[in-house]
């Protein structure tokens, strides 16, 4: 699955992953200074006019949460973060976690974001440029997630990778289990699609196998998963998952798919 950032921009699973990432970086914040990790960081920033039109995901998702009647607080959240960014009222440009993260860091915080792709480099370093504490860097985040973590006890890790790579499940639960390891205070959110259960199944098995039990599990499903070629929901799943995490995951995954699902469409939250 190739999950290029600017196709699917604004797409349902943004808004689980998004919405979510708002919430841990609040409770991380009450906790004391934190930095935010982002491993495959994009570009920052997209706009709705350009590529995101070939799958008109955004019309599916970010465009009907803005003209959604009802939202809970955690949806709420993200909504205004999206208006702020779109003051004329045309939801035209999308944030992404990059973007979002840095608007809501304090003197005392950081974000860092690792892109490896050199021209999607240069824009995230461009949407970045009015945060002191925000900075973009060159490399493979898998690679430096664990390296940055150890610098920054307590970090916020977002490991979102684009599953072009066949060992891309295989790197994310390992990264994330490395880090979730050597310290207990970071957090660790893994955005994952959701195709078939089989290869999420193993993507479980090897967070066990590298020693990690008792991550939280938050799953929105659109549709049943009758086709293993389309992306029929997704998951975050979170290591060392704070207080009041299970009842965020499940009112933000809840409200995706009652309100953009399929008649088969599910919301499901566990802890392994």
């Amino acid at each position: 699955m190739n999950y290029r950032h600017s196709f699917h921009a604004g797409n349902f699973a943004d808004l689980v992953k998004h919405a979510l990432l708002l919430w841990l970086l609040e409770r991380r914040q009450a906790a004391g200074p934190v930095t935010v990790i982002d491993t495959h960081a994009g570009a920052g920033v997209y706009d709705l006019t350009g590529d995101a039109t070939r799958s008109r995901e955004a019309e599916a998702g970010i465009a009907r949460l803005m003209s959604a009647a009802e939202r809970p607080p955690l949806i709420e959240a993200l909504a205004e973060e999206v208006g702020t960014l779109n003051p004329r009222g045309a939801t035209t440009l999308y944030p992404g976690s990059p973007l979002l993260a840095a608007g809501r860091l304090r003197a005392e915080d950081r974000y860092v974001g690792y892109e490896l792709n050199p021209p999607v480099l240069d824009l995230l370093t461009e949407a970045l440029a009015p945060f002191a504490g925000a900075a973009a860097r060159g490399g493979d985040g898998f690679d430096q997630a664990a390296v940055e973590a150890r610098k920054t006890p307590g970090a916020l890790v977002l490991i979102d990778p684009p599953f072009e790579r066949p060992d891309d499940y295989i790197r994310a639960a390992d990264v994330g289990a490395a880090v979730a390891r050597q310290d207990a205070r970071a957090t660790v959110a893994i955005w994952t699609p959701l195709k078939d259960m089989e290869t999420f199944d193993g993507f479980l098995r090897r967070l066990s196998q590298s020693g990690v039990n008792g991550a939280l599990v938050a799953e929105a499903r659109l549709r049943p998963l009758a086709n293993p070629m389309k992306m029929n929901g997704c998951t975050m799943v979170v290591l060392n998952p704070p207080a009041g995490a299970e009842a965020a995951a499940s009112e933000i995954c809840g409200w995706v798919a009652n309100t953009l699902g399929d008649a088969g469409a599910r919301a499901e939250v566990w802890t392994t």
